[in-house]
């Protein structure tokens, strides 16, 4: 199946008492970079579990196309990669060696070919190809698990905070890899607590506070523009819970 745009559609998610999302509205489309920012808390983990297909909202409608989320999961993970706080990769096997695991899992045609290419394409040397993942550095760790993500060909790839704990420059390297997708046509949704980041990076950005959308901002993003709407919400959220 192929997708161009999804759909969010007052989407909700309760836990118990809490309401995690409530009322979340946004549109993405292919060929973009969305992304969401907003205070700890405020749902960008949960809004990206349920676009996964991991988890399942409470009430509204998430539509890939024209495909509703609920009744094509286990079609929908093939068309989707996720690349979480965690890389879900296995420290003792190599690069190679961890994306013929998951092309196999994945069901890939010709796995190995396109292991080599992903791998290139993220700029991880040759020469770590064959080392195994225990041995890597973050920024290494995370590119092999954007190859991973890549590795069936989604068009829709989700990342949550992917830049966490790289230094400057494998920061810019990914930047540079995640503008190679999006000129791929794919749909990119980016969490990210990084401002500059985000301004630089980002077709549009939403700020999701409250569990709603509170604002979306379309580009060229100015970095200051950003921050002072995003120290706007925020503030306001950190008044309300000192009340």
């Amino acid at each position: 199946m192929s997708f161009s745009t999804v759909s969010i559609e007052r989407v909700t998610r309760v836990y118990g008492r809490t309401r995690a999302l409530a009322g979340v509205d946004l549109r993405l489309q292919s060929g973009t970079v969305t992304a969401l920012l907003g205070p700890n808390g405020a749902g960008k983990s949960t809004l990206l579990h349920i676009l996964s297909t991991l988890m399942l909202p409470s009430s509204g409608r998430i539509r890939y196309g024209e495909v509703d989320h609920g009744r094509a999961a286990e079609t929908l993970r093939g068309e989707i990669g996720l690349v979480s706080h965690a890389t879900l990769v296995y420290p003792p096997l190599s690069a190679l060696e961890n994306l013929d695991f998951f092309g196999r899992l994945y069901g890939v045609r010709g796995r190995k070919e396109r292991a080599r290419t992903l791998l290139r394409q993220v700029g991880l040397a040759e020469s770590a190809w064959t080392r195994p993942a225990a041995t890597y550095s973050r920024g290494m760790l995370q590119r092999l698990a954007l190859a991973r993500a890549l590795l069936p060909d989604p068009r829709l790839l989700l990342l949550d905070e992917p830049f966490t704990g790289l230094d400057r420059d494998a920061s810019v390297r990914l930047m540079e890899i995640l503008r190679d997708v999006r000129g791929q046509g794919r749909i990119v949704l980016l969490v990210t607590h990084d401002l500059e980041g985000a301004a630089q990076l980002a077709d549009r950005v939403a700020i999701l506070s409250r569990g709603r959308i509170a604002e979306i901002l379309d580009g060229p993003l100015d970095g200051a523009a950003l921050a002072e709407a995003y120290l706007e919400h925020t503030a306001a959220v950190s008044a309300e819970s000192t009340r």
